[in-house]
């Protein structure tokens, strides 16, 4: 997990002042400030340690004061403030009450309060209460005030108003030079993304102290220049000034995201070497810059020996191993945290989303209901991700309800994450819906929608929501290009997709990626138009991608042309030797053209290579629960059932004049042997089982991981007539929406 780095902050230091003189007094060696005999009053005793105090001790003492008449000298007051504003208890709203009836509070008055504003949930009142403080106090803000003020700004990233207290500052000769000030303004530009700005503040100040060195690294590493990050952590070491387990936090930090082990076991090393003070945040940063380094067993041999570890420790080991691939690792990790946080919850589901395990995601969802968990915005993005990748469209519905029924508001990632799930599960129209109801809608949002209906090949509608969002102002991007190309090569528009494609950099500004040529060559290619496709493959301005001649390749397949297949296929092996699914198309292609010597050796060859050919896997939910089935399945429980419906679906297809597609099994077997095989494709399964589980009008929703075969397709269509039945099936490219015996396709995909 990554580590946030921030420098110290001089709101943690005990540096206090008189009250009375606004600041410019000196604090006494117990860092309190100085007594007047009047202000020695027994109650004020009971703030000493207003760390360990509860609110309701506050507020009895707050009651006390009252009735004494304390709360009218300036030293009263600020000790019952600071209790109310930095105790472990403090009510900022308590706190801001007592302030306002304060008489006249004196500086150091004003600055507890902005102080304790700063660090809390929202640091714009922090800002306000500065502003306040100019406009209406006698008081000018001090070397105390600045830092509290410039750590809200640094925390909301307010550049314009940072700027304005840089500038007060800058106008100051006093405060111009105080390092704590200057440090404070190091953060703020690198909070604020500015790293430039962060330097050039850093390089005047005049005597520069650890917290100096270790802002400007930080400045450096978050604006990813690690490399000069490095450099000043090397500069630091040749001025002799001593870094801290901060500065090495940041160190480490760097070497993680540049994924340099040997650097980062250098680091390793010189943090023992140098008794740099170990912390659990030190720690942590280590074991992060492993993981991302790839290096486990320095991970897990670190993570044994840690002193102390908090769910970051946990979970930084978590996902070490889930993105290794190392899941029963994970998930055993996961199983022994001795507290589990949302943020750990979220970590495996998201790893198991990522990499293509939807079902595990889902099922460790599942436990998330029952567990002491609330998810968040990131767990509904990942679930939702998930439903899409299975077809899980009944708990993706469940997932809206829950954020509709606990006003989760519908931010650009989960309004695009809903709008993906529904029109991936099958219900583009809820897709939609989703879409008509927020307000507003960034370039991810409206490019998801024209994803939508491209992949349930509604082209021209796509092609429509794509001017909408041009009314809206809304700039696209180059995904929104992907998406409208692959509307276009869905529904046939070939002159449409040749025009955007070719506005692209002229009206657009967007330069035309790999993946924009292979939607064009893909246009092409399934309209018949093959030498064009060809054309735009080889004279692409970058050298052609394995997806342009996988695109090719598909295309030939479809319309029969063995030669230009044969090459698209050996150029797509020049960049993938292991591709089995390219040595699949060509043995359809040759079958397709009755060349079964051919289809023997390239099946004898994969055999020889250890290359297997993907199953087919349909999958279909019912009920909440995601049935899979692979190509002549007779593991389901209701396998007698099913196979059953499959004998009732051949006996009136048959009646239908339904012929069994022979061509497409590519083997040089018998007639009824090659029945029989089509009869137990994957999607035929789901289907039989389907009609066996849910009625009319609900439709059979398929998910199949690999391209519909022509026979199921055909047989979808003649069964959505037969029974009266809405089949809507999801393949890797696209939806088929079966109804009354006809497919949304056109029979053209």
């Amino acid at each position: 997990m990554a580590t946030r780095i921030l420098p110290s902050h001089p709101s943690a230091l005990p540096r206090t002042h008189d009250p009375n003189n606004n600041g410019s007094g000196c604090s006494r060696s117990n860092n309190l400030p100085v007594r007047r005999k009047a202000e020695d009053h027994p109650v004020l005793a009971l703030l000493d340690d207003h760390r360990r105090l509860d609110a309701d001790g506050i507020r009895r003492i707050h009651a006390r004061m009252l009735r004494l008449g304390l709360l009218g000298h300036p030293y009263s007051a600020s000790r019952l403030l600071a209790a109310c504003s930095l105790s472990p208890s403090a009510d900022l709203r308590y706190a801001r009450r007592v302030f306002d009836h304060i008489p006249a509070p004196n500086l150091f008055t004003w600055n507890i309060i902005i102080r304790a504003h700063a660090s809390a949930p929202d640091p714009r009142l922090a800002l306000l209460l500065f502003s306040s403080l100019l406009r209406h106090s006698p008081h000018s803000p001090d070397k105390f005030t600045f830092p509290f003020a410039i750590k809200a700004a640094a925390e909301l990233a307010a550049l314009r108003e940072g700027a304005a207290l840089h500038a007060m500052v800058a106008k100051s000769p006093l405060l111009r030079s105080d390092v704590f000030v200057l440090n404070s303004l190091v953060h703020l530009y690198a909070a604020c993304g500015d790293s430039n700005l962060s330097l050039r503040v850093f390089e005047k100040i005049p005597e520069r102290d650890v917290v100096s060195w270790n802002s400007a690294i930080t400045a450096l590493a978050q604006g990813g220049r690690w490399d000069e990050a490095l450099q000043l952590f090397e500069e630091m070491d040749g001025e002799n000034v001593r870094p801290n387990d901060v500065t090495m936090v940041s160190v480490a930090s760097v070497c993680g995201k540049k994924g340099d082990l040997e650097l980062g076991k250098r680091i390793h090393s010189y943090i023992e070497r140098n008794d740099i003070k170990q912390s659990l945040i030190l720690d942590n940063a280590l074991l992060d810059m492993f993981v991302k380094c790839g290096s486990l067993a320095d991970a897990e041999s670190l993570f044994d020996g840690m002193a102390t570890k908090d769910s970051i420790s946990w979970t930084t080991m978590l996902v070490g191993y889930a993105k290794s691939g190392q899941f029963d690792a994970a998930r055993r990790v996961f199983d022994e945290m001795p507290r589990r946080d949302i943020a750990s919850w979220n970590a495996l589901i998201s790893c198991y989303e990522q990499s293509g395990r939807p079902k595990e995601a889902l099922d460790l969802f599942h436990e998330l209901q029952h567990a002491d968990a609330t998810p968040d915005q990131v767990t509904l993005v990942a679930a939702l991700s998930a439903c899409s990748q299975s077809g899980a469209l009944e708990l993706g519905c469940w997932i809206h309800a829950y954020m509709e029924k606990n006003n989760l508001e519908l931010n650009f990632h989960l309004t695009t994450s809903l709008i993906d799930m529904y029109s991936k599960c099958g219900d583009v129209d809820k897709a939609l819906h989703v879409f008509g109801c927020v307000s507003r809608r960034d370039v991810f949002v409206w490019s998801a929608m024209i994803a939508g209906l491209a992949m349930h090949g509604r082209g021209r509608e796509a092609l429509d929501l794509f001017e909408q969002m041009e009314e809206a102002k809304v700039e696209p991007n180059t995904v929104t290009f992907t998406n409208i190309l692959c509307a276009c090569s869905h529904a046939g528009l070939v002159e449409e997709g040749r025009l955007y494609f070719s506005q692209m950099l002229p009206v657009y500004g967007i330069s035309p990626t790999a993946d924009h040529y292979s939607c064009m060559v893909d246009i092409l290619g399934r309209a018949g138009r093959l030498e064009e496709a060809r054309g735009y493959v080889e004279n692409m301005p970058m050298p052609p991608g394995a997806s342009a001649w996988g695109a090719l390749l598909g295309a030939c397949a479809v319309h029969k042309n063995v030669e230009l297949g044969e090459l698209a296929c050996k150029r797509l092996l020049e960049l993938e030797p292991r591709n089995h699914g390219a040595y699949v198309i060509l043995s359809n292609l040759y079958a397709r053209s009755g060349k079964w010597d051919a289809v023997a050796m390239l099946r004898k060859w994969m055999k020889d290579s250890s290359l297997k050919k993907e199953a087919g896997c349909s999958s279909i939910e019912v009920h909440g629960v995601v049935h899979e089935f692979l190509v002549g399945d007779i593991s389901h429980p209701m396998k007698e059932k099913i196979y059953l419906q499959l004998e009732d679906m051949a006996s009136r297809l048959k009646a239908a004049g339904y012929v069994p597609n022979r061509k497409l099994v590519l083997q040089d077997i018998e007639d009824d042997a090659k029945d029989k095989a089509l009869c137990l494709h994957s999607e035929k399964l789901a289907i039989a089982f389907g009609l066996l589980r849910t009625c009319s009008p609900a439709p059979i929703r398929i998910t199949k991981n690999l391209r519909v075969c022509d026979d199921c397709h055909s047989v979808a269509k003649l069964v959505s007539g037969i029974y009266n039945r809405n089949i809507i099936l999801r393949d890797r490219y696209r939806f088929h929406h079966f109804t009354g015996g006809s497919c949304s396709c056109m029979d053209y995909w």
